[in-house]
């Protein structure tokens, strides 16, 4: 699957400002500054299109972006990139506003196709285990991936991803990728999850 554009849509705080168009859907989900919108515009080849920020919490709305791809099965789809969780320096009014939001969208969106999940390679938090057991009751189809490989030693990346799959208890069903958005390792792996994600193959 080759990546023929990719544009931002709009930002959504509400069901029905959501983009009334019928393309598949798959959520982004990850903990604050944990590198989701630095992996969206690595995995897009596209600087700047998701704004990454230095300060945890950047993203504060639900963002579409919209993506024309060369494949025979799919045309176009929205990558759909949900507010972080966990510590974010933003008003605690914003904060309590984020999860009715991302809980509306996970459980009303019926476009949506699949999840990913951004994990930082380094260390499993409270937070991430509460997503997962989440995540499990809703039953979507979900790829893990295990963002900032390149800060660790090739030596220990299988290891740091065994205690990822250890500490989330995730099934040998269940994909875990390590991925970096500095060096783009990994990058043809997760652009396959997203095809098996918009075709049913997870």
């Amino acid at each position: 699957m080759k990546i023929r554009s990719a544009e931002f849509i709009k930002s959504c705080v509400a069901a029905d400002h959501y983009p009334t168009e019928r393309l598949q859907e798959i959520a982004l989900l990850g903990r604050s500054n944990v590198g989701k919108s630095s992996a969206l515009n690595s995995l897009l080849n596209r600087k700047g299109l998701a704004k990454v920020g230095k300060i945890p919490g950047k993203t504060q709305m639900i963002n579409f972006f919209r993506i024309a791809v060369s494949d025979s099965h799919v045309e176009q789809f929205h990558l759909v990139d949900l507010p972080g969780y966990g510590y974010a320096k933003v008003p605690q009014s914003v904060r309590q506003h984020w999860g009715p939001m991302v809980d509306t969208y996970l459980t009303t969106r019926d476009t949506l196709c699949g999840v990913m999940i951004f994990i930082d390679i380094r260390r499993v938090e409270r937070s991430d285990i509460e997503l997962m057991q989440w995540l499990r009751t809703l039953t979507h189809p979900m790829v893990v991936i295990a963002t900032k490989t390149d800060k660790v030693n090739a030596g220990k990346r299988q290891a740091c991803l065994t205690q990822l799959r250890v500490g989330l208890s995730l099934p040998n069903s269940t994909e875990l990728l390590p991925y970096s958005s500095y060096t783009h390792e990994g990058r043809p792996e997760v652009v396959r999850a997203v095809k098996n994600l918009l075709t049913g193959n997870i």
